[in-house]
Formats: C-alpha cells, structure tokens, sequence
C-alpha cells in the first residue's frame, strides 16, 4: 500500500518530462518560423520542385536559395508549425504598374507531395509546364484545399487518388493536355465547389458520382471529348449556379431533373448530340435565377414549352441549329429581362407572336432559316432597344422593309436575306436613327441602280445585296465607305468599272476591306487597280464569270495578305505574273477559263499553303514546275492547257 504513491509520483515525473519536449519541439518550430527556415522535408519538397523547371521569366526562383523557404517569394507557411502551406506562382503577375504573363518551363515535379501541409498550390497560367498530376496527390497532401495547374501543358490523367483530397474546395485545370477518363472518387469530394476542367483531351463518361456534389457550385467541362448521356440525377445539385458541358459528344436525353438546379444561372449544353424536348419548368420556383441558356447545335426535337416564361430572369437564349417545330409560342412576350433570343435554322412555323413587342430589353432578335410567315406584327414596333435583327430565309415575303422597322432608334444591323422583297434598295436606310453597320438584302428580287446615297452610310461594315437584279455601274460615292470590311454584290447584272472599290477612303492601314465578291456580273474595267488603291488588306477577292480582258496587274503581289484569289471565267491574257508569287498566305487560286499564256512561273513552288489551284483551259505551255506544292494537285488542275507537261500530266518530250 506504502508504494502506490511512489509508482504515482513516477508516473507524473514522466508526463512532465514529455510535456517539457512537446514545448521545447512546439518552441523550436515557432523559432523556425520566426526565422523562416524550412522543415528538412518542405525543403526537399521545393527544392525538387525548382529543380524541374528549367526557364523561370518572373525570376521568382533564382532567389529560392538557402535554408528560409519561408521569406521566399509565392510561399507562405503556418506560423504555428512552421510547415509551408501555400505555393502561389501563378503566371499572371500584378504590379501596382502593370500586369504581366509570366512563363516557366520544365515538368511539375511529383517532390512536390512531399510538402505534406500544403493547403493551395497555385501554378496556373505558366504556358509551358508540362508534366503530370503526381498519382500518390491524394494520399501526400491530406490538407489541399485549392489546385490550380490550369492554362500549362499538363498531360496524362486524372489520378484516381484525387478523389482522397477529402478538404479541395477548388480544382482548376482547364486549358491543358489532361486525357482519359475522368475517376470515379471525384465524387467523393463532397467540400468541393469548384471543378473547372474544360480545353483538354477528357474523354469517357460523366460519372454519375458527380451527383453526389451537392456543394459543387460551379462545373465546367465544355470542349472536351466526353461521350453517353448527362447523369440522370444531376437535379441533385440543387446549389450548381454554373454548369458548362458544350462542345462534347454527349447524347440522349436532356435530364427531366434538371429543372430541380434551383440556383442555376448559367446552363450550356450547346454543341453535343443532345435529343428529345427541352425539358421546361413546371412552376415559377424551378430554376428561377436561370439568366443564360444555350442549347444551340444539338439535335433538339419537339416545340418550344409555353412554359418557357417562368424563366423569368432568362436574358439570353439560343436554341438555334436544333430540329425544333411548331409556332413561337405568346407567352416568350412574359419574360421581361431577355436581351438576346436566337432560333436560327429550326423547323419553327407560324407568324411572330404579337407580345414579342413586350420584350422591352429585347437587343438581339435571329431566327433565320425557318418557315416563319409574315406579316410582322406592328407590335414590334416598341422594340426600341432592338440593335439586331434576323429574319432571313423565312416565308415572310416582304414587298418592301416595313417602314417603322426602319425608325427603331437602336436598329443598326439588318439581315433579311430570301424574304420576298422587291422594288429598289429602300432609300430612307439613309436616314436610319441609328447608323447602318451591316445590312444584308441577298437572294431578293431587287431592283434598280446601286444609287449614289449608298455612299452616306459611313459605318457601314458589310453589304451583301447579292443574287438580285441590280442593274448600272459601282457608284463612285462607295469610295466613301470607310469603314466597309465585307462587300458582296455577286450575281446581279452589274456593269462598267470596279476600280472605285480599290480606292475606297481609309481609317486603317492596308484599309478595312478584307472580303470582295462581285463574280457573276458583266463588269469589264477596274482590274488595273488591284494593289494600287489603299485597299490592300483584302483576303478574299472574287472576280469570276466576268468580262475583264487584257492582264492581271503586276500590283497584285502588294495585296500580301490574300487567301484566295478567284479570276476565272474572264478574258485575261498575256503570262501569268510572276507577282502572284508574292501572296504567300495564298490558300486558294482560281485562274481556269481565261487566255493566259506562256509557262507557270517557277515562283509558285514559292506557294506553300496552295491547297485549292486551277488552271486548266487556258494557253499555257511548258513544264509545269517540278515540286510542291504543284505536284500535288490533280490533272484536272492544268487540264485543257495543250502544251503542258510534267507531273501530274504527260512528262515532257526531249
């Protein structure tokens, strides 16, 4: 009984000696701290890390030397225990002067795992880190909350021990070269808000794990390759605002439950192989945030829901490019926020509903390639924020532009191509609210002279009045369209000279003007002024099935930024120019038809982007240039030239 106290008074004398070592460890770590100097481990940890990489522009790793990995520059530790806790290098560098990309080199060292307390780890927007995501991530760094690795050129796949990062709360990887099948155990990731992983080589499913996010608040996956339908419960994620799988090869169905997302804002499932009908709300409490909605580019069936207007904070919609049928429904009028509502190349019939005009805020309204009838309804007429309008290739069958279409205040670009309308080109376009910038009448039953008040719309950037009936010459007023980057005027019964759009006035160097068709038209002078004039930005330029004679300007070689050139059908003579030599973005060369001579100017092997040449039917003679790119265009390319030899033809006789 007397040695009960003794073996106490033992055991107190050992805690106490193991309470001194926890302080004196406990203090020697703050004293490290205090210090900066690194814990053996964490400084293997970097400097294997530094070691990788093998062009640092920021500089930031030079000055990693020494022992306090503390004070060196994007690391941060704890200050209770000295561990590094945060690697923030991202390649985005801000000054209180200027911001900055940074770039390294090298491959993501997997010694980085052994900074065991590592909380966020941020290399994103370095460019050129390569490497891969280290598979032991998720069993070395039990305490990562946020990694970014995003905008490098990470490669392999996700491993699948990420899903035991039981506290990530960020996973940005976007924008690398990530491949393979997405693991299971992200759905096990249940702090996770974030998973940011578009712009890869992602392939596979959708795990239907991801349903058990219910944190997750923002999901990105656009512009991958992922295949088979969305998980059926993805209703299940009832604080997603964000939700982005587009530009994929996902099918089937549109989940029903997806109506479920109540905090959703922000839905793109555009550009996949989705089909079925749109699922819609039932009730004014099922995705009421919903504000951007794109379903654009599937293979949609059925009609658009009535139901569409408890969408109520909806501002831009685009259900373009899907097989969708039946009229506009009335009640689209109900949803007063909408900014922008696209419906291109559906089956939609009937007319324009009158309570489009409620749409207050209305700025972009397309829904071209449709069987929608006309009249339109004058309702729209209180459209006054309207900047752009649609409508063609429909069964409206305008006579003429209703005229309160034109006095809309904001109304500054007009599509109306293939909509029945006859007579000339209306004159009070002139007189618009708002300036003209694009108008396109094309494949209509105008008539008339291109008049000169053409030349007051200043602002005017593009002009498609093709396939019409346009009689008379280019008027010298176009000269003053410059802010002009389009013009398309082909297939009319166009005369005279076109030297007047090369001389067209300037706001920018080489000038503005970058595409040019007039082929299929009866002009005959002009082309002398190709190169001369201050228009010699021009990438595409049309001229066929005209009756231009004489030869091509030896100018030409001044137009450098050309992609493709088509001549044919003319009455060009005389050589080819060796000045077509010059055009060396040339993509696309078109001379057949006409009567030029001589041989091919060995300065087209000089062409090494041609990957579209004709010149067959023409007077050419010789051997046609020996290498590529001519050698690999077919016979048919230098056909109907009698006195051409050499590959792809006949060889030449000694």
């Amino acid at each position: 009984m007397k040695r009960r106290p003794q073996l106490g008074l033992k055991m107190q004398d050992q805690l106490l000696s193991l309470l001194i070592v926890l302080t004196v460890c406990a203090a020697s770590l703050g004293a490290a701290n205090v210090h900066g100097i690194c814990t053996p481990k964490d400084l293997k940890g970097l400097t294997g890390f530094k070691a990788g990489i093998r062009l640092d522009t920021s500089g930031r790793l030079e000055k990693w030397v020494g022992l306090k990995c503390c004070e060196w520059e994007g690391i941060s530790c704890n200050n209770a225990t000295g561990r590094v806790a945060e690697i923030r290098l991202p390649g985005f560098i801000s000054t209180s002067d200027f911001v900055y990309q940074s770039e390294m080199k090298g491959w993501l060292s997997p010694s980085i795992t052994l900074l065991s307390s590592l909380e966020v780890i941020d290399l994103g927007g370095l460019m050129n880190l390569a490497g891969t995501i280290p598979p032991s991530i998720g069993f070395r760094l039990p305490k990562l909350r946020k990694l970014y690795l995003y905008g490098n050129q990470i490669s392999g796949m996700l491993p699948e021990s990420i899903g035991k990062l039981w506290q990530l709360e960020e996973l940005l990887l976007y924008e690398n070269k990530l491949s393979g099948s997405l693991p299971s155990s992200l759905g096990n990731l249940s702090n996770l808000n974030s998973m940011i992983l578009y712009s890869n080589q992602l392939s596979g499913t959708v795990p239907n794990s991801f349903t058990n996010l219910t944190g997750l608040v923002h999901l990105d996956l656009h512009n991958n390759s992922f295949i088979g339908a969305i998980p059926e419960k993805i209703g299940q994620l009832h604080n997603m605002k964000e939700l982005d799988l587009s530009n994929n090869f996902l099918g089937g169905r549109i989940p029903l439950s997806i109506t479920n997302v109540t905090a959703i804002s922000v839905l793109y499932l555009d550009t996949n192989n989705l089909e079925g009908e749109i699922p819609s709300p039932s009730r004014l409490d099922q995705m009421p945030s919903l504000s951007f909605l794109r379903l654009q580019n599937n293979q949609l069936t059925g009609e658009i829901s009535p139901n569409f207007s408890y969408l109520i904070s909806l501002q831009r919609v685009s259900l373009a490019h899907n097989r969708l049928k039946g009229e506009i429904p009335s009640s689209l009028g109900a949803l007063s926020a909408l900014t922008e509502l696209y419906l291109d190349d559906n089956q939609l019939s009937g007319i324009i509903p009158k309570s489009m005009g409620q749409l207050s805020q209305l700025l972009v309204l397309s829904m071209s390639n449709n069987m929608i009838r006309g009249p339109l309804p004058q309702e729209m007429s209180s459209l006054y924020n309207l900047q752009i309008i649609n409508l063609s290739f429909n069964e409206i069958n305008f006579s003429s532009i209703p005229q309160w279409l034109l006095r809309l205040p904001s109304l500054s670009r007009i599509y109306m191509a293939g909509c029945g309308i006859q007579g000339e080109i209306p004159e009070s376009l002139k007189i618009m609210p708002s300036p003209i910038q694009e108008l396109d009448l094309s494949v209509n039953h105008l008539t008339g002279n291109l008049s000169s008040w053409l030349g007051t719309l200043t602002q005017l950037y593009l002009l498609n009045l093709s396939r019409n009936s346009l009689v008379s010459d280019v008027p010298e007023s176009i000269t003053q369209l410059n802010a002009l980057g389009v013009l398309d005027l082909h297939s009319n019964k166009l005369t005279g000279n076109i030297g007047q759009v090369f001389k067209m006035e300037q706001r920018f160097p080489q000038g503005p003007l970058t595409y040019i068709d007039l082929s299929d038209n009866r002009f005959t002078e002009g082309i002398e002024q190709i190169g001369i004039g201050a228009q010699c930005g021009v990438q595409f330029l049309n001229l066929s099935n005209n009756f231009f004679p004489w030869r091509l300007p030896t100018t030409i070689r001044m137009c450098t930024s050309l992609q493709s050139l088509d001549l044919s059908n003319n009455n060009l003579g005389f050589n080819l120019p060796d000045a077509l030599a010059n055009l060396s973005l040339l993509e696309v060369l078109k001379l057949q038809r006409n009567h030029f001579t001589g041989s091919i100017p060995k300065g087209f092997l000089k062409l090494s982007k041609l990957r579209e040449l004709n010149l067959s039917d023409n007077l050419l003679v010789g051997q046609i240039p020996d290498g590529k790119p001519l050698t690999d265009f077919p016979e048919s390319s230098f056909s109907g030239n009698r006195g051409l030899c050499g590959k792809p033809l006949n060889p030449c006789m000694l």
